[in-house]
């Protein structure tokens, strides 16, 4: 049996918005400790586009995945919270007022006041597309998200979809690549039309190939991709050679253990009352994509709001016999000792 690790708040995910809550939790003299089922922090950020520019962080007007995990590493150093990746939270249990159990894959107990839920949409993986005999090159020239883009350098690549991850893809790729062909099943796209604009007046001053159809073929060995070939609509056929290939038919979300912790749901999301984040269980918050209230946006910067109202609640279990006094970090001398710049 391992040693029940001891602290004030557990937050489930490590994606922006469960790192956020680490540094409004802080600002309250909060603890935190977070578990996340990646091996890393980041969320779907770092896990599926870590290269791919974000537009909507106020402040910031431009910033990708790996960029903005960082930032908020660097943001939250002064309260020096504890990591548990590659670990997902299986089991948790009411035994006080509030006072919770939690139990992980890993064998871990924590021993918590509160609860914070920031695991997105649950654990997600990309959808695998319906290609006879893919799975052996998966991972090696066939790949669901894209990491560095320089590792595409140089290489002919098949682009499959026609949503916006393919078609921002294809903008970003074809700077780099030899040669890049996208593919999608019809000359319509789901995407944002500034995107399909673009990727059509480059397919006119021939920098890049769009093709229309189905893949019906792979060749290559070992793993590696050499070509396919795409039956058309209108039952022609064709051969594309290629080096890597990228599918992009979006994500299947699971929303895991989550069902059995007796927290009220509504299609797989966890209703909130709006001024404190919290679920119907008292000590268990939840914020980001994983919850459901009226006027909800499935943004980041929401994610950023409900964790500092998720922080005064919190701070009311954590702390029972301490008066909550609001400060501004601009202003409050305290405030800025805790981050190191007074």
């Amino acid at each position: 049996m391992s040693e029940t690790i001891k602290t004030d708040v557990l937050i489930i995910g490590a994606g922006p918005v469960g790192l956020f809550a680490v540094f409004e939790l802080g600002l309250l003299d909060i603890k935190a400790h977070l578990v996340d089922i990646l091996d890393k922090v980041g969320g779907q950020c770092a896990e599926l586009y870590p290269e791919k520019p974000i537009y909507d962080i106020p402040g910031i007007p431009l910033v990708t995945g790996q960029g903005l995990t960082d930032a908020l590493m660097q943001q939250i150093k002064p309260f020096n919270p504890t990591l548990h990746l590659g670990e997902m939270v299986t089991t948790i249990k009411n035994v006080g007022d509030p006072l919770f159990h939690v139990g992980t894959t890993g064998g871990k107990t924590f021993e918590t006041k509160a609860v914070v839920i920031a695991a997105g949409g649950g654990s997600f993986q990309p959808k695998r597309p319906p290609i006879a005999g893919i799975e052996p090159y998966e991972a090696k020239s066939v790949f669901y998200a894209v990491r560095k883009i320089d590792d595409f350098r140089g290489k002919r690549l098949l682009v499959v979809g026609g949503g916006d991850s393919a078609l921002d893809w294809t903008l970003n790729l074809q700077p780099v690549a030899k040669r890049l062909t996208l593919l999608h099943r019809r000359d319509e796209f789901r995407g944002a039309p500034d995107s399909v604009n673009k990727m059509r007046a480059l397919v006119a001053e021939g920098k890049m190939d769009l093709k229309t159809g189905q893949i019906s073929a792979l060749e290559g060995d070992d793993g590696k991709l050499s070509a396919v070939t795409v039956k058309s609509n209108d039952g022609t056929t064709a051969r594309v050679e290629l080096d890597a290939m990228l599918p992009f038919f979006g994500l299947t979300m699971k929303l895991g253990p989550v069902a059995d912790w007796n927290i009220k749901l509504e299609d797989d999301l966890i209703p909130v009352d709006t001024g404190t984040f919290e679920s119907n269980v008292p000590g268990i918050f939840a914020i980001g994509d994983i919850n459901t209230y009226p006027g909800k946006l499935k943004l980041i910067l929401s994610g950023f709001h409900e964790a500092a109202l998720m922080a005064q609640k919190a701070h009311h279990y954590v702390h029972p016999e301490k008066r909550l006094v609001f400060q501004y970090t601009t202003s409050s001398t305290s405030l800025q000792k805790k981050l190191g710049v007074a």
